[in-house]
């Protein structure tokens, strides 16, 4: 049986991505998967938290029969913590051929994040998947001044959220490096991942969804500005598809543009309902049409917050998700390094 330890130094840097990538291949190729994140805090201080939405996710979708409080325990940092994780580890790791473990939630007191990880690697005896988020300044030298330290645990780097114009450029830049750090991965960045439902968009502007409802769960790729600009039309709106168009309750010429255009929700501010001929133009074309109190500058602030912390954690992503893994991620190097056949 092996450990997997996938983790990153950032947050939002895609860690959950990869997990639920790696998890969904390998059950293809017949592995028995289990997942584990441990919570390492000083429980006395930690306030009890809710059931952590990244292992529900990653629990449904490897569908494992294990209990979410097993599957995400919390674990005092004060003391032996090597024994304390082999032990919680131990509790999901049975009948398995590899537990993905997703790095540390918070440091043991008094330790940096990285020492935390150290711990824990050695405890599970597990190999390591560092995600780094891209960054212009990206070489393997200072990745491996970076993770060294975890020697020949450390499998290899996944560089994510790579803008496709610099892809290319990236990978052989990367692939030309000499070097004792292996890139299992460059994967682009890709809106439909971390976009929102239509119902997510609506809870994070305080909107209410008036009519078709029932597309809530439809994905959001992108977003468009519309109340900046003087004359808009089908031209300008169709620049970019599937996606919620932000604009003033009093503009239907605006509205009614955007509707000919791939458009997924209409994201009115201003709480004003729309007129006659927007609300039933949506309601030919299954379009809903989002409602909210705030002005136009608190909706957009409110939008930037909500895509700063969007998760990976629809199953409609899958799909996607399954086609970036394979054509981006060196799965043959996976396997030989966790000695698994293919």
């Amino acid at each position: 049986m092996a450990a997997l330890y996938v983790t990153s130094p950032q947050a939002g840097a895609g860690k959950t991505l990869v997990c639920a990538g790696l998890g969904r291949q390998l059950r293809r190729d017949g592995k028995k998967v289990g997942f584990f994140k441990p919570m390492v805090a000083d429980i006395k201080t930690t306030a009890k938290k809710s059931i952590d939405s990244d292992t529900a996710f990653l629990k449904r979708i490897l569908a494992l029969k294990e209990p979410l409080e097993s599957l995400c325990p919390v674990i005092g940092g004060q003391g032996e913590l090597a024994g304390k994780v082999k032990q919680a580890y131990g509790k999901v790791s049975q009948g398995k051929d590899v537990v993905l473990v997703e790095g540390v939630w918070r440091q043991r007191p008094g330790a940096k994040p990285i020492e935390t990880s150290y711990e824990i690697v050695e405890a599970l005896k597990a190999k390591v998947i560092i995600v780094e988020g891209y960054s212009p300044e990206f070489s393997k030298a200072k990745l491996l001044g970076r993770y060294g330290d975890f020697g020949e645990r450390l499998l290899g780097i996944v560089v994510n959220k790579v803008p496709r114009s610099r892809l290319e450029a990236v990978s052989e830049q990367l692939s030309s490096q000499g070097g004792e750090v292996n890139i299992l991965g460059v994967l682009p960045e890709d809106r439909l991942l971390f976009g929102l439902t239509i119902a997510e968009l609506a809870e994070r502007v305080q909107g209410e969804i008036i009519n078709d409802a029932r597309k809530s769960a439809e994905l959001v790729e992108n977003f468009m500005l519309g109340a900046l600009t003087a004359n808009p039309g089908p031209d300008y709106f169709g620049r970019k598809a599937n996606k919620a168009v932000l604009l003033k309750a009093d503009r239907p010429d605006m509205q009614l543009a955007a509707l000919d255009t791939s458009t997924r929700c209409l994201v009115l501010s201003g709480d004003v309902p729309p007129i006659y001929a927007v609300r039933q133009g949506a309601e030919d074309k299954g379009i809903p049409i989002i409602i909210t109190k705030g002005d136009t500058t608190s909706v957009v602030n409110s939008l930037e917050q909500a895509l700063d912390k969007a998760k990976f954690n629809q199953e409609k992503k899958l799909p996607r998700l399954a086609e970036i893994m394979k054509q981006h991620f060196d799965f043959p190097a996976l396997y030989k390094g966790l000695n698994l056949a293919g």
